[in-house]
Formats: structure tokens, C-alpha cells, sequence
């Protein structure tokens, strides 16, 4: 039995699977002045709906934001920088390059370095390119420069120095002096956290890591020791932007591993319904109460990335490929200074939260756009758990934006849900089209609470022949949480020429970081028989900048033939990559990864007989709902009475306890097997 916990910036979300496979789910106010408080709420609550004790839990895998939440807010711990003398300014300098914007904007600039100047310290000492000691390490000069940190009273102390993921003997001294003059303080070494070449996003990336761990740490710690006192010991797994959990205990010194925490579980739980529906390509729509979250899901598995970022800072890790934007239900809409309406990214969140909330809110939002063109019920809103309120929806409407713009309230709610869904629409464009992908050989999954009412208009606009709205979809990135595997990454770099490695060579490598991962598993306690191990290496034509990541099949054994086959992949690689590529150039490898796998849970949706219903036994209700038409009387469904095969055209509403589906004239909804709504949007016949 495994239970996941998706903390958003509106609902903490909570799904329990128990060992027969069934699932329970429900949310939670997300408490922002204390994130554990709303975790524990949701834990009582789901507890109590299944009948269930804690003590029949195998894992708890908790997803979060609150490392993304702490670099946007700029709440992270009081860090400090050691490095090689000489080099104390890499993260000003950068890769002396100002933002994309700044060509349309001279005021705009990168964020400022998250160590400030005089935290920043060099120490004496080098290592060279080839690992080897040229300046030994000055030991009184990194006592001087923590004595200084230790009279500063910073949280948290970063290592980075030259050449460390070649020989990391000086950055481990450090760490140990750190340790002596300082007991506790959190320490983050480079090639701990990013052993990879590239110092400037190596350094960042540590530096993150140093910036949220005490933030991180100081959360876990006051979850477990709550969690403890309530329910006795707990296994708490924490969800990692590669898509993979790991125990709290190594959440806590890999902090920057969790950034994206909560939407990389969303990018599973896409990839999980792609696969139980036998298909291959998927974008995973995660439009919460706060952000909408694109992934893209190709072969059954979400894309991934070693580049990501957050607000301009760098983060050289692997990862889910995410692209975030502010559309989210809570997404305020407002007039700019030109007299132009738009929607987002500002969100009024969970506090004060949408005006329709009655708790504070009084700018309009998303959710109050489609309470006023009624297609959502206000007597059912959380299956009629929380009470909402239509007509401060309306005065938040009417005052802010219609008023303003001499149009009625429920043309400016139109207008907001028109623009919302460009924005979209936009962002999961540039996440595919702009990549080569050719979206009609997609399906568009739509879930959290709000995507299902704007994914069919979305998929119609980006000719997406059909939408699926799976079970849970108002929570479905926790469903991702408890399918999700235990998983680690191992990266060693190694710049050469393929013809200058041997097969042995090759399979040495990979070994070395199996062996790592392997035994990583066996302190989690992970059978043999559930480790899968997987290969991967960057590579790049020599003289480029850039490298690509290519899997490359695990075997015993690396010769000649698995060496060519190697380079032939990466041909074919780069050819989809950049629509060129050329045989006759020298390949280089440049970074050799190991992706450790526990298999953590054999947890899948029921299949269902094809047990069809007519519409009308579905039927609750008939509502007058607007529409770019103007308004239209439209028939409003329950989804669980629906069995599998039942079909119904739109115009028309599908209300659940979690997220409302909007089915637009011209398409048509079928249940599927698995108890999907799958919207067919009729951009096929195009």
C-alpha cells in the first residue's frame, strides 16, 4: 500500500493505492504557513475515506515545490562560497551573456548570484585538467576563509573547486575543516552534487544545492517528527525532478534534486496512462491553481533534460524537460497600462486565492472567469466540500475588467478564458511543434483540478485529434507519485574520441557507476530483482559546444560492433535533433551516465467490461452555459455513472468530485477501459 502526497500552491493532494489496487483520493486546503500542516490534514483525510491505518503503508512519496518556491521567493539560507583563488566571481560573470529579453529590454538583467560578493572566497590551491595537483591545498588559507563564515553565521557552506569531479581529494579536506570549525553546518561539494565539467553551471548548480538544503532540511524535519509523533515511524520517500524518489535521508543532502519536485510526478503520471493505453506519444497538460505544467511524453516515457533552470539560474542535473508557465486557476487576469487584457502569471493562490473562495481574494482569477460563464456548479465545487461563491466572481469581474473594458461580465469572462488558453496553447507549442513534433500523432492528457475545462479547446486550437481526462485527473501528479520508481543518477566525465577509448575501457566506466547505484539500492533495500540499470553517454561531433544525450544498450560486453552501433545511433540522433548530421566526422564522448532504478510498485488502474450507459441515466442536470456563441442550455453529466463504451456529444459538462470536463459542440466523449474520458476533438478529419 503506497500513498502520495503532491504539495501545490492551492491543494495538497493525496492518493492512497492499497494492496488489492484500489484507489482513494482527496485534497487539501495547502497550508502556506506551514506546508506540513496541510501534508497532515490530507493524511487524516485519506486515511479515514479508505478505512485504513498508517501502519499498513509500504512508502509515503511526497512531492513538493517548496525548493522551486524558496528560489523564486529568494527564501533560501544564508550560503557562502569557497572556491580556487581566482575564481571567486564565476557566478557574476556567468557565461557573459544577458537574458533573451534584454534585446527588447536594456533594463532587464541575469538575477543576482544566490552568494553575494563577500560570502564568495577563494582559497590557495589547483587542480589541473587532467586531475592532477599543480598548487597543493593551502590548509591555513581555507581556516582563515571559514573562521570568516563561521563569524558571518551562514547556514550553509558550498565547495567548488577547480577540476574537483577529476580528483575531488581537495574539495573533501575542505569539507572536513568546514565541519571542524562549524559542527553541522551544511556542506555541498561539487563533485558531490554536479560532477561534470562546465565550472560556471557546476558551481551554480552546487550552489543551489547549499542555498535550499537547510530550507529543505528544516521542512523534512519537522514533517517526520510529526508524522512520527502521530502515526509511529514512516517511510517518507521524496519525489526528485528526474522522475524518480529517494529516501528523505538523501532528499536532505541532494536538495537541488527536488527542484520541480511536484510536476516532475505529473510527467510520470502522463507517461503511466500513455502506456496503459498502448500508445507512444502524449503531452501531459497539469494545469493546478497556480502554474500550468507541460511535459512531453515520447516512446512512453517523459522527455528529459541535464539542462533545466530556474529564474534565469542554471541547474546541470537530469531531469523531467518541463516547461512551466503562470496559467493556473488562480491565475489573476488584469488590464496592462495599454488597456490590453491578460491572465497571469501573478496567481492569488490558495491565500487569499480566488474571489469566488470568499477568503480574502478580490482580483479575478481563471476559476472565477468560469464560475461566470457557469461551467462550474458552485453547489458541487470539491464535490460540494468547499463553498464558493458566484457573485463575488462577478463583482471581481465586473470591477476589475468589464467595467474597464465597456463590455459585459460575461464577455470579459470569455476574454479571459480566451487568452488563458493562447498562453496555453503557446507553451505547449514551444514545447513540441518548435522541437519537430507534429502534435496531430498526439493526445493531449489533461489533469489537475482546472485543465479539463480548457484542454478540448486547447487540443482544437493545436489540432490535437483527442483528449484524455483519466480517473483522479483533478490530482492525477499524485498518482504519479505512487507509480513512481525509486532512482538515481551517476555521471562521470571523460572528454575523448571514440577512437581513442576501447571497449573494455567503455565498460569499465559504466560499471564503476553501476556499482554505485547498485549498492545506493541496497541501503534502500530494493531486491536485485527489481534494480534496473540504464546507460546513457553525451556526445557531440568534435569542435561543437553542445553534446546529446544517446542511450546506448546495457551488455555485458563493449566491443567493435557495440562501438559502432553507438555512433551510428548518434547520427541518427542528431539527424532528428538538428535535421543534418555527417558520418565522416570525429564523434566524441563527453559524459558517461548510469540511471539506477528500484522498481517500486506494480500499482495500475483496473480494466472494466464494456458496459455501456445511455446518456440520460448519466444525466444530473441541465444548465445554461456561455460560449463564444453567447449562452446555451447544455445537458450536465455525472462521470461515475458512466460505464465503459458509453458515448456522449457535446455541447456538454462532465462533473466529478475533483475537476469538471467541458466537451465543446462538434466533439464527442467516449469512456475507454480504463474508465478515461477520451475526447475526440475532430481535428482528425482535417
Amino acid at each position: 500500500m503506497r500513498i502520495g502526497i503532491d504539495v501545490g500552491g492551492t491543494f495538497t493532494d493525496v492518493v492512497l493505492v492499497d494492496d488489492e489496487g484500489k484507489f482513494y483520493y482527496t485534497k487539501a486546503t495547502t497550508t502556506h504557513y506551514d506546508l506540513a500542516e496541510g501534508v497532515l490534514n490530507g493524511l487524516a483525510d485519506i486515511l479515514q475515506m479508505s478505512g485504513k491505518s498508517l501502519k499498513e503503508t509500504d512508502t509515503i512519496v511526497h512531492g513538493t515545490t517548496i525548493g522551486t518556491n524558496a528560489i523564486v521567493e529568494g527564501n533560501g539560507a544564508r550560503a557562502s562560497l569557497i572556491t580556487t583563488k581566482g575564481f571567486e566571481d564565476v557566478l557574476e560573470i556567468r557565461r557573459v551573456a544577458r537574458p533573451k529579453e534584454a534585446a527588447y529590454d536594456f533594463e532587464v538583467d541575469n538575477p543576482p548570484p544566490l552568494v553575494p560578493r563577500y560570502l564568495r572566497k577563494g582559497i590557495i590551491e589547483r587542480t589541473n585538467h587532467k586531475g592532477e595537483v599543480v598548487i597543493p591545498l593551502d590548509e591555513t588559507s581555507v581556516r582563515q576563509v571559514v573562521a570568516f563564515f563561521k563569524k558571518e553565521q551562514v547556514d550553509a557552506i558550498v565547495v567548488s573547486l577547480l577540476f574537483s569531479f577529476l580528483n575531488p581529494a581537495h574539495e573533501l579536506r575542505v569539507a572536513e575543516i568546514c565541519r571542524e570549525m562549524m559542527p553541522g553546518i551544511d556542506v555541498s561539494l561539487s563533485h558531490e552534487i554536479c560532477p561534470e565539467f562546465r565550472e560556471y553551471e557546476r558551481t551554480c548548480t552546487t550552489v543551489m544545492n547549499g542555498y535550499l538544503g537547510p530550507v529543505i532540511s528544516e521542512y523534512m524535519d519537522n514533517l517526520v517528527a510529526r508524522l512520527t509523533k502521530r502515526y509511529g515511524k514512516v517511510d517518507l520517500h521524496i519525489m526528485q525532478s528526474n522522475g524518480g524518489s529517494m529516501t528523505v535521508d538523501i532528499a536532505k543532502h541532494y536538495s537541488a534534486n527536488l527542484i520541480n519536485s511536484g510536476p516532475a510526478a505529473g510527467a510520470i503520471a502522463s507517461a503511466f496512462i500513455t502506456k496503459l493505453m498502448g500508445r507512444d506519444l502524449a503531452v501531459g497538460a497539469d494545469m493546478g491553481g497556480t502554474t500550468f505544467d507541460i511535459s512531453l511524453i515520447d516512446g512512453g516515457i517523459p522527455r528529459s533534460t541535464t539542462w533545466g533552470g530556474v529564474t534565469e539560474y542554471p541547474i546541470k542535473l537530469p531531469m523531467v524537460d518541463m516547461t512551466t508557465i503562470g496559467a493556473g486557476g488562480g491565475s489573476i487576469a488584469w488590464i496592462d497600462d495599454m488597456g490590453a487584457l491578460n491572465a497571469g502569471p501573478q496567481s492569488a493562490g490558495s491565500q487569499p486565492g480566488p474571489s469566488c473562495y470568499g477568503t480574502g481574494g478580490e482580483l479575478p482569477t481563471i476559476t472565477d472567469a468560469n464560475l461566470v460563464l457557469h461551467r462550474l456548479d458552485p453547489k458541487y465545487f470539491l464535490g460540494g466540500r468547499q463553498q464558493i461563491y458566484p457573485e463575488k466572481a462577478y463583482q471581481a469581474i465586473k470591477e476589475h475588467v468589464a467595467d474597464k473594458l465597456g463590455m459585459s461580465v460575461e464577455e470579459a469572462a470569455l476574454g479571459i478564458i480566451r487568452i488563458a488558453n493562447a498562453n496555453m496553447a503557446k507553451g505547449i507549442s514551444g514545447s513540441s511543434v518548435e522541437r519537430g513534433y507534429d502534435l496531430r500523432d498526439f493526445m493531449l492528457i489533461a489533469f489537475g483540478g482546472a485543465c479539463s475545462l480548457h484542454a478540448v479547446e486547447i487540443a482544437r486550437e493545436l489540432h490535437i485529434p483527442e483528449v484524455v481526462a483519466p480517473p483522479m485527473s483533478g490530482l492525477y501528479s499524485a498518482v504519479g507519485l505512487v507509480v513512481a520508481d525509486i532512482q538515481h543518477d551517476y555521471v562521470r566525465t571523460m572528454k575523448a574520441r571514440m577512437d581513442e577509448l576501447t571497449g573494455p575501457e567503455i565498460q569499465a566506466i559504466f560499471q564503476e557507476l553501476e556499482e554505485k547505484g547498485i549498492q545506493q539500492l541496497r541501503e534502500e533495500k530494493v531486491k536485485e530483482e527489481d534494480m534496473v540499470l540504464e546507460w546513457s553517454a553525451d556526445m557531440r561531433y568534435e569542435g561543437q559546444s553542445w553534446e546529446l544525450n544517446i542511450s546506448i544498450a546495457r551488455t555485458d560486453t563493449v566491443g567493435p560492433q557495440e562501438i559502432a552501433q553507438i555512433e551510428s545511433i548518434f547520427h541518427e540522433e542528431h539527424q532528428k535533433a538538428y535535421s543534418y548530421s555527417n558520418p565522416g566526422e570525429v564523434v566524441e564522448f563527453v559524459n558517461f551516465r548510469v540511471r539506477a532504478k528500484g522498481k517500486a510498485t506494480k500499482a495500475t488502474l483496473p480494466s472494466y467490461p464494456e458496459d455501456p450507459t445511455p446518456p440520460s441515466a448519466a444525466l444530473k442536470d441541465r444548465r445554461v452555459v456561455w460560449f463564444d456563441e453567447g449562452p446555451l442550455e447544455i445537458p450536465v453529466y455525472e462521470r461515475d455513472l458512466f460505464g465503459v463504451g458509453s458515448s456522449v456529444d457535446g455541447p456538454c459538462i462532465i462533473e466529478e468530485r475533483v475537476s469538471t470536463t467541458l466537451v465543446p459542440a462538434g466533439c464527442t466523449c467516449r469512456i475507454d477501459a480504463f474508465k478515461n474520458l477520451v475526447v475526440s476533438t475532430g481535428e482528425d478529419e482535417d
